[in-house]
């Protein structure tokens, strides 16, 4: 049965539209949790747009089933990471401008520096995926650097222009999921993922989980969180 991640980043956003302390993205993710979610989500970015430290520490305490931390691979993220101890480091491109992640980690141009940041997350007693490009070269990259899961970047896939371009990327996505299970990785998937492009996954053994946020969360202001999370849990059990 796939499971569910709910990522929580942007009920914290509205909060800081006005700097106040509401909506509480700590409360979302309890709600979230008991609709369903099989772990939640948060991405502690260096500008700190969103998520913030008080979030991850309440976060770690609160989160019952798995805490997932999206980070940038910097040493303060790493002292972050080390000192908090989430169920799971996701490692993940990160540029202050952009309003929200746009590929994967150039993991094959970088495999040194992404082998020793890995190693030292490890020693901190942490498991790391790394969000990537649905690429061999770069799944093959991954697994050298000593990552358990990689999470394929769906954003593609769901900026599709046609049907038919959105099947060609589906396979594409299928493909290196394949790829990656046959040396050993979990796989997960996410970005831009939504009730709609989400039905070719269903039933798919070859994804083990999904991370999506934006989607939920944009339901949940009509009709709650804990119903956008059970449609999204059904959606993906088919």
């Amino acid at each position: 049965m796939p499971r569910l991640e709910v990522n929580v980043d942007h009920v914290a956003t509205l909060r800081q539209a006005r700097l106040i302390d509401e909506p509480d993205p700590v409360t979302a993710a309890a709600l979230a949790e008991l609709a369903g979610a099989d772990g939640i989500i948060v991405h502690l970015r260096e500008d700190r747009r969103h998520i913030q430290d008080r979030d991850l520490r309440l976060l770690r305490e609160t989160v019952k089933t798995r805490l997932n931390l999206e980070m940038g691979a910097t040493q303060e993220m790493l002292a972050i990471a080390t000192d908090v101890k989430p169920d799971l480091v996701t490692l993940v491109p990160e540029k202050r401008q952009e309003l929200t992640t746009e590929g994967g980690l150039e993991v094959v141009r970088n495999r040194n520096f992404f082998q020793d940041y890995v190693r030292q997350l490890k020693e901190g007693g942490l498991r790391v995926s790394l969000f990537v490009d649905p690429v061999e070269a770069q799944l093959d990259a991954a697994k050298e650097a000593g990552a358990e899961w990689v999470e394929l970047h769906t954003g593609t896939y769901a900026d599709a222009p046609s049907r038919i371009e959105a099947t060609r990327l589906f396979q594409e996505l299928l493909n290196a999921a394949r790829h990656a299970r046959s040396l050993g990785l979990k796989v997960k998937c996410g970005h831009g993922l939504n009730y709609r492009n989400i039905k070719p996954f269903r039933g798919r053994e070859e994804f083990a989980e999904y991370s999506i946020g934006h989607a939920i969360i944009s339901r949940a202001v009509l009709v709650g969180i804990e119903r956008a999370v059970r449609e999204m849990i059904a959606l993906i059990n088919g």
